[in-house]
């Protein structure tokens, strides 16, 4: 392995043994390494020039840890999809151990290791990288059906040594597009070869995600039982017991994992925000100030945590600790559009638990001017709030107008529109949110419908123009989103090949599987565009 051109960059608090590694790795004939003595500074490396290999300490003394930096990394898209990163620790605890591997580092190192260890582990990663990179390029680029495609050439080869990695891929692609058949067949070729717990998992996933939730929930409590550790069974058995209604025992899935590792922000945001459902206050109120904490240095930490603490409070009658929360908040995120909203709406609550239900005009008015300049930048869930707040301060037009926008967006997830109904029944009545949703719905038909006409008819532009002008107001409508690209698609039979029409109508089908829309739907419209590529109309 040649490490002459390869960009390195060494994350490493401890300035005598970032020079360790760094003497390991120009023996080893690398010539450009950068370094960087904190996990702020690492990322800033990042965002300046693009690595092939990081190597992190995950202990960076104050500040980010390494489990940081790599979601940050991740999250905004700082390394090419082709790099390595390797997380480096001397610590051996449980809980460190299993929050590191959460994030799903390429590889994990303990010091002290030698030039071999670090040669040997650079090495694998960067050889399975490069067999992998015909996949992981379109993954990056979100086209699905043809990082499966090459999935499938690759088994071809019968590559031993990365067969089973291929096929994990390919089964995780599988449940990415909803191809639980497809799915299904991979995991069981893998658990004929060995007996791997992430394969077992796998088709207790595709239970789950099949709508078969008692049996989920059985399944899991099993394989839990014979591999603890596994953090990952626990988020499903918790989303499996919610989709049956029990909210409890969705808790306590959550609660077990946290036991084990409690280092993971996304896991403790989920705890808070389910104990704040089923009104269990101490639970939220941990959960929030632990999310509060890892926050502090987590490109998740969320102005939400801060005001779900304070509510928390709120609940317990300590206005004046919901106060100071505020105070912290405000001056955690103070940039931000929506923690901006957030601490308008909490400022309210405040003030309601401190002056006995009454509330001076000026954070309503603070809230209302926020919400009129920011709009559709917020939140959806905030948004859903000041619906609230406006109906109950006596805007209807304005709570009906957010309503309205909210329903048209997010009319395909169900979850959210029984929030929308949910608090429609609380703080309107009169099934004012099952109204509100039938009537759209049926607004959503008439366009779809009239865009079909439009298309039978020979209108192809003219359907076009219906679902373009729907989906700009209705971004992630399903209905919608498929029946423009089946125009899309027919338009393209048609007419003279046309690259902009087939990236377009590419664009939609990746889109179409980050909303939701199922294998058996989209599958066979990614083939017809397939051959139209291949076999372009004269």
């Amino acid at each position: 392995m040649k490490f002459d051109s390869k960009k390195i960059l060494v994350v490493e608090d401890q300035a005598i043994i970032r020079e360790t590694i760094k003497h390991i790795l120009y023996s080893l004939g690398a010539r450009h390494i950068v370094e960087a003595g904190t996990g702020i500074n690492g990322i800033v490396e990042m965002r300046r020039s693009q690595f092939d290999i990081v190597l992190c300490d995950y202990n960076l003394g104050d500040g980010k840890n390494g489990q940081q930096v790599l979601e940050e990394a991740k999250h905004f898209k700082l390394l090419p999809f082709n790099a390595i990163f390797i997380m480096i620790t001397v610590e051996h605890s449980k809980s460190m151990v299993l929050s590191a591997l959460d994030c799903k580092p390429d590889d994990y190192l303990i010091k002290p290791f030698n030039r071999l260890q670090l040669s040997t582990r650079i090495e694998r990663c960067i050889t399975r990288k490069e067999y992998l990179v015909s996949i992981e390029r379109e993954i990056d680029m979100g086209n699905i059906y043809q990082a499966i495609q090459n999935c499938e050439k690759l088994l071809q080869q019968s590559n031993k040594k990365t067969h089973l990695h291929v096929l994990k891929i390919r089964a995780e692609l599988a449940l990415l597009i909803r191809d639980f058949k497809s799915a299904k067949r991979v995991y069981q070729e893998i658990l004929q070869e060995r007996d791997l717990p992430w394969a077992k998992l796998g088709l207790i996933i595709i239970i789950f995600l099949d709508g078969n939730y008692t049996q989920a929930v059985e399944s899991l409590k099993q394989f839990i039982q014979e591999y603890p550790m596994m953090l990952e069974a626990y988020d499903w058995l918790a989303k499996a017991y919610e989709a049956l209604g029990d909210d409890q025992e969705a808790l306590a899935a959550l609660n077990r994992a946290i036991d084990i590792s409690p280092q993971t922000i996304l896991r403790q945001q989920r705890l808070a925000s389910l104990a704040d459902k089923i009104e269990n206050i101490e639970v939220a109120k941990k959960a929030y100030k632990a999310a509060v904490n890892l926050g502090k240095h987590s490109v998740y930490g969320s102005s939400n945590d801060f005001s779900g603490l304070a509510k928390a409070h709120l609940k317990s009658n300590s206005a004046g600790d919901a106060l100071k929360i505020l105070n912290e908040m405000n001056k955690s995120f103070f940039n931000d559009p929506d923690s901006r909203l957030r601490a308008a709406i909490l400022e309210i609550e405040i003030q309601k638990a401190k002056n006995n239900g009454v509330v001076a005009q000026k954070p309503y008015e603070k809230a209302f001017k926020l919400h009129e300049q920011f709009g559709k930048q917020i939140s959806r869930e905030l948004r859903l709030e000041m619906a609230q707040i406006s109906h109950l301060s006596g805007a209807g037009e304005i709570a009906d107008e957010i309503l309205e926008d909210l329903i048209k967006t997010n009319i395909d997830d169900k979850p959210f529109i029984a929030d929308i109904d949910k608090m429609c029944s609380t703080v309107i009545g009169d099934n004012y949110g099952g109204k509100l949703v039938a009537r759209i719905k049926q607004e959503l038909v008439d366009i779809n419908n009239q865009g079909v006409k439009l298309f039978k008819e020979g209108k192809i532009k003219e359907a076009l123009a219906i679902f373009e002008d729907a989906i700009e107001k209705m971004p992630n409508n399903q209905t919608i989103t498929l029946n423009m690209l089946k125009v899309i698609i027919h338009d393209l039979k048609t007419s003279k090949p046309d690259p902009k029409k087939s990236m377009q109508a590419q664009s939609y089908i990746n889109k179409a599987i980050q909303i939701g829309i199922a294998h058996d739907q989209i599958g066979s419209i990614q083939l017809e565009l397939d051959n139209l590529q291949y076999t372009p109309s004269s």
